[in-house]
């Protein structure tokens, strides 16, 4: 079935219209309540700039983190709606409540190109909801801000494998439409799994083999090279039946990282050396050793130059490749070095014509932590969950329920 897009939406004209619009709007704050990475913040307003110079009165949902379903001053998303005032270069209202009496009287203020955030969605209980006829009625309340002839844009690609009311009910309700956000994501990810060029490499990192064995199992017999990094390769080490020392582990995955590199040994490729560290800590004393020689008690926070080298070899000479997840503790400088080594050897692939993907989450934080340019990878995902999720062949409800 086809999704109608964003500019179906405005070929039909919504000047004068309520539109909600569904962002993703979850940006890391500092310990002052300062954004680190406005990323999604900037992926955003493509779509809400459309509609406001379109003439529509725009009403965006957002979350921030996982307050507890109650009002959090921590989570509000003041901070963001300062920033996307800036990047839009107008006003942004910010309603005090998510549903409640300041939303529904800003909401029936609004003129034609005004925009207005509502408090985070995930102050309301309802918002994440496993009951439908809680989450209905919380879909019920935010159409009343648009009133009847409003319509619904989906441009919040983070949220889309989530069945929550600002994602999946309220779609049900309006005429609905895919944001030039979603949009983008879905055709990116469909480059991935529909004849990729070759060799397709996939990189992954990351603390715990548990969180990404799902798309191991989906991509290890699809992909020419499947690099595994970060905290979760030392599960597969000691799979191996080597020392990690006192590096992260899960136990309980070893057999299952057995079984794994019996069947796509040709494929999976581990770090030969590793960064070791006598504690967690950015000034802890390093070491770089072999991965068959972490000393007890040292822990695994990078992996080593030797296997940036090895890696880099597969990667500049893949004709595509998805990335999601850091080789190590990339915000502590002495364990910066495999992330952005293999980072650089990625923007060197797309530079050389291929098609790179940065997986959202932490892979994409570290891009612009380390300094690397936006533009050296093909794109650069908003939605890390949602990516994988889609990558390990599930259906993603925000998604399905636009093609109804």
């Amino acid at each position: 079935m086809t999704v109608q897009t964003l500019q179906d939406l405005l070929a039909e004209g919504v000047e004068g219209r309520g539109v909600l619009v569904r962002s993703d709007l979850n940006v890391p704050l500092d310990d002052n309540g300062q954004i680190t990475d406005p990323g999604r913040i900037i992926a955003s307003v493509p779509t809400i700039q459309a509609l406001v110079d379109a003439g529509a009165k725009v009403v965006v949902m957002a979350h921030l983190g996982r307050p507890k379903g109650e009002p959090d001053a921590k989570f509000s998303l003041a901070p963001v709606a300062a920033k996307l005032a800036e990047l839009l270069g107008r006003n942004v209202q910010l309603a005090g409540d998510v549903v409640g009496y300041d939303a529904l009287s800003r909401s029936e203020g609004l003129t034609d190109g005004d925009v207005l955030l509502l408090e985070n969605v995930r102050f309301d209980p309802r918002e994440t909801s496993k009951d439908d006829s809680e989450r209905a009625k919380l879909a019920a309340a935010f159409v009343e801000l648009v009133g009847d002839d409003g319509a619904f844009v989906s441009d919040g690609f983070g949220v889309v494998h989530r069945e929550q009311a600002s994602v999946y009910d309220v779609a049900q309700v309006l005429p609905h439409y895919a944001g030039t956000l979603v949009a983008a994501e879905v055709e990116v990810l469909r480059k991935l799994t529909q004849d990729p060029a070759r060799p397709y490499a996939v990189v992954l990192g990351g603390s715990k083999v548990s969180d990404k064995l799902a798309v191991i199992e989906a991509l290890a017999p699809k992909v020419d090279t499947l690099v595994i990094g970060g905290g979760m390769c030392f599960t597969f080490l000691a799979a191996q039946g080597l020392p990690v020392g006192g590096s992260l582990l899960q136990t309980e995955m070893i057999d299952t990282c057995k079984d794994l590199l019996e069947r796509f040994g040709d494929v999976l490729h581990l770090p030969v050396d590793i960064v070791v560290a006598d504690k967690f800590s950015a000034d802890a004393a390093t070491e770089t050793v072999a991965s068959t020689e972490i000393p007890d008690g040292w822990l695994g926070l990078d992996i080593g130059p030797e296997s940036v080298s090895r890696f880099s070899a597969l990667l500049t000479e893949a004709k595509t490749v998805f990335w999601n997840g850091p080789m190590g503790v990339f915000e502590f400088d002495a364990f910066a070095a495999g992330t952005r080594g293999v980072a650089e050897a990625i923007v060197t692939a797309t530079s050389k014509g291929a098609f790179t993907v940065v997986g959202g989450g932490d892979s994409a934080a570290a891009v612009r932590t380390l300094g690397l340019p936006d533009d050296g990878f093909s794109h650069i995902s908003t939605g890390g969950g949602a990516s994988l999720e889609y990558l390990e062949g599930k259906e993603l409800p925000g998604i399905s329920v636009l093609e109804g």
